[in-house]
This record gives C-alpha cells, sequence and structure tokens, in this order.
C-alpha cells in the first residue's frame, strides 16, 4: 500500500506541474492565414539558405539565391507544363497525359515572392535592399508567367481595373431638362 501511496504523490505532482506550466503559457494570438502563410514561406526561406553549401545568412542573400530557390520550389509544383516538343503544346486542355514536367504555378510564385518581400522588411530588412523586390525577380516571374500561357494555348490578359460601377450605371447621353 506505501508503494501506491508514493505512486500516487508521484502522479499528482506531475500533474501539477503540468498544470502550473499551463497557467504560465499565454495563448497567442491567432493569425490570419495571410500571416501564417508568411511565417512559414519566411521559414522555409530561412532553411533553404541554412541547407546551401556553404550556408548563406540573410544579409548575404541576394536575387540569385532567391531565382536558386523558385527553380527549387518548381520540383513540388502540381501545374503541367506542356514542353516546346509535345504534342498537347498550346491545348489547353490535352486529350490524354503527358511526360511532361509539373512545375510551381505561376500565381503560387507571384504570390510566394509578395509574402517574402513583406517578410523580409518585416524582419528587418530594408526596401532598398530587398533581395525579392529586384528587376531579376520581376523579369523570372514575367517569363514563367508568359511560358504558362503559351504551353498551355492560353494568352495571359491583364485583367482591367473595373471603373466606378455608378458611372457605368448612368446613361451616357444628357437628358434635356424641362422648364
Amino acid at each position: 500500500m506505501a508503494g501506491n501511496g508514493a505512486k500516487d504523490s508521484g502522479e499528482g505532482s506531475s500533474r501539477s506541474v503540468v498544470v502550473y506550466e499551463q497557467q504560465l503559457v499565454q495563448p497567442s494570438p491567432q493569425l490570419s492565414r495571410y500571416e501564417s502563410q508568411k511565417r512559414r514561406d519566411w521559414n522555409t526561406f530561412g532553411q533553404y539558405l541554412k541547407n546551401q553549401r556553404p550556408p548563406v545568412s540573410l544579409a548575404q542573400c541576394n536575387c540569385g539565391h532567391v531565382l536558386e530557390f523558385l527553380q527549387y520550389l518548381d520540383q513540388f509544383g502540381k501545374t503541367k507544363v506542356h514542353l516546346h516538343g509535345c504534342a498537347f503544346f498550346g491545348q489547353p486542355e490535352p486529350p490524354a497525359p503527358c511526360t511532361c514536367p509539373l512545375r510551381q504555378a505561376w500565381g503560387s510564385l507571384d504570390a510566394l515572392i509578395g509574402r517574402l518581400r513583406a517578410a523580409y522588411e518585416e524582419n528587418g530588412g530594408s526596401p532598398e535592399t530587398n533581395p525579392f523586390a529586384g528587376g531579376a525577380i520581376r523579369a523570372y516571374l514575367r517569363e514563367v508567367r508568359e511560358s504558362q500561357a503559351k504551353a498551355r494555348g492560353i494568352p495571359y490578359k491583364k485583367k482591367k481595373k473595373k471603373k466606378n460601377p455608378n458611372k457605368s450605371d448612368e446613361d451616357p447621353t444628357p437628358t434635356p431638362k424641362s422648364s
């Protein structure tokens, strides 16, 4: 019976420690989906830099590292991008499967760069040295967008900005006022 009492007191003390620790931990504020994704992307990019040989610090990071990261991500893509020699190149809905590679979709890369650009500045980086904001990154994204659009046979068209809805509802011809 003495053995049971010792066991119970041991369990009780460990439970009280757990309860005490739970009271000390403050619940973290719930992050928005965007903020959570931005944090995850930032951590992933940081891990990518650490895994380089030799490791690259954030201070040494340049747009070349960002471009390599984007190309590295292609291996995890889910968008079929037909190659020039493929029989389905330029067809929006190919009738059969092919061996063309899966890549990251342009929209995903564009959103990723936007989040990383913001995260870089939120983590102390200056806008002037932001490697995610360089012209080479914009050129790469433009090239990816155009090549994916051609491969699917769907030309990319920039969305036009919506005009003021109140003005479009009005009749363009003036109505004469009766006096």
